[in-house]
């Protein structure tokens, strides 16, 4: 066996932001996937260019902040931050170059053998398209638009986060006087002579006009050649009518453009007297924080270019030039357009929940029993009811919830709202630095103060990344408390797109816990001993650590030790390092980790014994599950933590046991089918790199998503028979923001 120490070697662990380019990829092979309608494999394409926008605008964007004040420490693999900036760069360069070529080659042709175009150039117009599209910008977009140009008098406008905009080199002309001899018209001669005796005979400007988000990306034109429907971009309508912005310059050039801006939020928490209202100022610094990618047009006019370049302070490397329309994100709405059924998978509908008979009276039932819940492939609306419930039982006497994410029309924050005003004690924290939701969660912070609702707008210098809701509830017998923990959101938005598991229990020892939560989110006091609950950031780590040490010792005294887990993202050092240790003692560690994973498989005499796995389908992977053989005396554990440094010493987070023997046979085997998944599944290799796993002859294909949803749907329907073996049966995930870096 390996010496301790040497399990934290730098060669041991891959570079985390190298290994979210490597799930990216990941992504983007399921847009390759021609067993998929081809409106799904555009949709995943939608989400390789989202997660991309994000990664750059948080995990680029932090890693220049550390070039800037000169930081050089390493990160576990051994790279300092300029050197991670280099591999990156090479790294995105050519993910950009290859989701292009899945465009052009793939996209674009398969659309228009569906009877489906996409104008790739304006200049293929034909009349009738010509006058249509001309007519279009006169009445729709001309009125919209604000055509800036920059000179000595009007300094480079502000570029916002992530638009869209269209460049011009434009060339100031001397009027012919059919403008008249207005005092504007002086003006503007004025300004044409005085560059001409400035020596600046060229009179060369530059201009920009950004394309307006409050219109379609895509239009759509009349047809021919027997297309059933033929569309053309936003900007490629602006850019053929732009001469019409400047009436007195001749545009000599016009290109699109995107900027991507440091996104990551620097809240001084220490030193605001109101979080809420410092959180409000630092979003509007996003608008104009530094440019760190810049996206243009393949051929754009080097003019331009060196103006962008120069203006927006953008280092070379950081520049993309792009074969194809900028942001592709747009093709996700391309893929609701009416029509063409069969371009699109059938959308699946989550059943009832195998534990619960119906949702009367859920108080009564998670009294009888515990209650586990598998989402999406079991419905949400159990936990829905349980706060809408609790808000209008009279026996119920307050509810406390932790909210982080939720949807834009969120019925429990409705249902929160009027217990309120039941005269119920409604204590609810919103984490207003959930990062790209702070807006949203502001709003309802202020709408839940208004209910009278207590609201706690998270601590200081931790984001509460918790799923728990604590109802407590007047009964004969005396006070019950009655708990949900879950790993994902309160969102029932993201909750049909996301798998994730829920607990519904009325334990005293869990109630217990829920309430010294709560009591130390408000008042910072903490409970003497935690009876169920693990919490980070202090309790949570060590007791991870322990739970492998212990299968560890197991191994060492040559008794059978086993882990499998679970989870999104596997990048903690401290966490690895015992991993390893356990392995080469002969723990055998199997590990499901959807995204970002720095440990190293088949190291000799350190990681053989270690299999890891990630599954990208169509719903995201979320849930968070912890499984310990412990010498035959299993222990399940679910939660809302990954093994990253962030959720173990930067988070509040909850990790909880599942005693209940079936429901933790259940769990098992929830884990065990994700193990033999042959399909979806990409097992990690010596050298970082995933493949879809051989198929032995005879051996059936397993798709564990495909399989959950049959499984709910028999659960729901006992003795009927599902249909569509081996088909996939529902939609994919497009595009949601939570957690992909």
């Amino acid at each position: 066996m390996a010496e301790k120490s040497n399990f934290i070697k730098p060669e041991y662990f891959y570079n985390r932001e190298l290994s979210w380019i490597s799930f990216n990829y990941r992504v983007l092979s399921e847009a390759q996937d021609k067993e998929r309608p081809l409106f799904d494999r555009m949709g995943f394409l939608a989400i390789t260019a989202s997660n991309l926008d994000e990664f750059f605008m948080i995990r680029v964007a932090s890693l220049k902040d550390m070039v800037q004040v000169n930081y050089t420490k390493k990160d576990i693999a051994g790279m300092t931050p300029v050197e991670q900036l280099a591999a990156i760069s090479g790294k995105t360069h050519q993910l950009v170059k290859d989701q292009y070529n899945i465009y052009n080659y793939e996209v674009i042709p398969d659309l228009l053998n569906n009877g489906l175009k996409i104008i790739s150039y304006y200049e293929d117009l034909n009349n009738e398209q010509t006058k249509y599209i001309d007519s279009f910008f006169q009445s729709e977009v001309f009125p919209v638009l604000t055509p800036m140009a920059v000179d000595s008098s009007r300094p480079f406008p502000l570029i916002r986060n992530k638009t869209l905009n269209i460049g011009a080199v434009i060339k100031i002309k001397p009027g012919s006087g059919k403008e008249g001899n207005t005092q504007f018209r002086e003006l503007y001669m004025s300004h044409y002579n005085k560059k001409k005796q400035d020596g600046d005979t060229g009179s060369i400007d530059f201009a920009t006009v950004q394309v307006p988000s409050v219109l379609p990306r895509f239009v759509e034109i009349p047809s021919s050649d027997g297309v059933q429907k033929t569309f053309i971009l936003l900007e490629q309508i602006i850019e053929k009518n732009i001469e019409k912005l400047f009436m007195n310059y001749e545009v000599l050039s016009a290109f699109p453009y995107r900027i991507m801006r440091n996104a990551d939020l620097d809240i001084e928490e220490d030193e605001a007297a109101d979080l809420l209202v410092e959180i409000e100022r630092q979003l509007k610094k996003r608008q104009w924080g530094q440019a760190i990618r810049l996206e243009v047009e393949d051929g754009i006019d080097k003019r331009l270019l060196k103006t962008l370049k120069d203006e927006l302070q953008v280092n070379e490397e950081d520049i993309f030039k792009i074969n194809g329309p900028l942001d592709l994100t747009f093709l996700s709405k391309f893929t609701k357009i009416d029509g063409f059924d069969n371009l699109r998978q059938k959308g699946y509908t989550p059943q009832p929940a195998k534990y619960l008979k119906g949702n009367d009276n859920l108080f009564e039932q998670i009294r009888e029993h515990d209650i586990l819940l598998h989402h999406p492939y079991e419905t949400f609306e159990p936990v829905v009811n349980f706060v809408r419930q609790a808000s209008k039982d009279p026996d119920v006497l307050a509810i406390k919830q932790t909210l982080y994410r939720v949807s834009s029309n969120s019925p429990i924050i409705a249902s929160l709202a009027a217990a309120a005003e039941n005269g119920k004690q409604v204590t609810v924290l919103v984490e207003l630095k959930a990062r790209f939701d702070e807006k949203n969660n502001i709003i309802w912070a202020r709408k839940l103060e208004q209910a009278g609702c207590h609201v706690i707008y998270g601590l200081v210098g931790l984001k509460t990344h918790s799923k728990i809701t604590l109802v407590v509830r007047k009964e004969e017998d005396g006070i019950r408390r009655y708990v949900h923990l879950g790993t994902g959101n309160y969102n029932d938005s993201t909750a049909k797109i996301y798998t994730d598991m829920g607990l519904l229990t009325c334990q005293k020892s869990i109630g217990a816990d829920a309430t010294a939560v709560f009591n130390m989110l408000s008042g910072y006091s903490e409970p003497a001993v935690w009876n169920k609950l693990a919490i980070a950031p202090i309790w949570l780590r060590d007791r991870f650590i322990s739970l492998i040490k212990r299968e560890t010792e197991f191994a060492k005294q040559g008794k059978k030790a086993f882990i499998k887990a679970k989870m999104n993202s596997l990048c903690d050092r401290g966490i690895i390092a015992a991993l390893y240790e356990a392995s080469a003692a002969g723990v055998k560690t199997d590990l499901v980790v959807r995204g970002i994973c720095c440990l190293k498989t088949d190291l000799k005499g350190i990681s053989e014994n270690i299999t890891v796995r990630s599954i990208v389908g169509n719903f995201l992977e979320h849930s968070r599950i912890f499984y310990f053989h412990n010498n035959g005396f299993e222990e399940v554990f679910m939660g809302s933590a990954d093994w990253m440094p962030r959720n173990l010493d930067k988070r509040v987070e909850i990790l909880f046991p599942v005693e209940d023997e079936e429901l933790k046979q259940e769990v098992i085997h929830i884990l065990d089918i994700q193990l033999t998944d042959n399909t979806k599944a990409r097992i990690m290799q010596p050298d970082g790199s995933y493949i879809i796993p051989a198929l032995s002859p005879g051996t059936s294909k397993i798709c564990a998503q495909d399989y959950f949803c049959k499984e709910a749907v028999a659960a729901a329907n006992p003795g009927k028979k599902t249909s569509g073996k081996g088909k996939q049966c529902f939609e994919p995930l497009v595009g949601e923001p939570e957690e992909k870096i």
